[in-house]
């Protein structure tokens, strides 16, 4: 009886780790010749005629999801530009 309610727990701790998979990826969309972070897994359909040829992943964070992209030759460089302040709008109307 005990070996069956262990197998039981182990069952469902395998399907819960299963379906909390979360994180973040990088894909190459081919249509935008760019790299993407998603949230999702990503299917990856390029032989298909799909955009998706290329995926990395799961990350934990964002900001590992951005450090990878940053080291995929495969990406193009990407430039944040900073928030603009309100200060540079209320020069500009002047």
């Amino acid at each position: 009886m005990k070996s069956l309610l262990m197998a039981g727990a182990m069952i469902v701790a395998a399907g819960t780790c299963a379906f909390a998979q979360s994180g973040y990826w990088v894909v190459g969309n081919s249509a935008t010749s760019k790299c993407d972070i998603v949230t999702s897994n990503p299917v990856i359909n390029s032989q298909v005629g799909g955009n998706i040829w290329f995926g990395s992943g799961p990350y934990r964070s964002l900001g590992d999801a951005k450090l990878a992209r940053s080291t995929i030759s495969s990406c193009p460089a990407t430039v944040e530009e900073p928030p603009s302040s309100p200060q540079d709008d209320e020069k500009k109307s002047d």
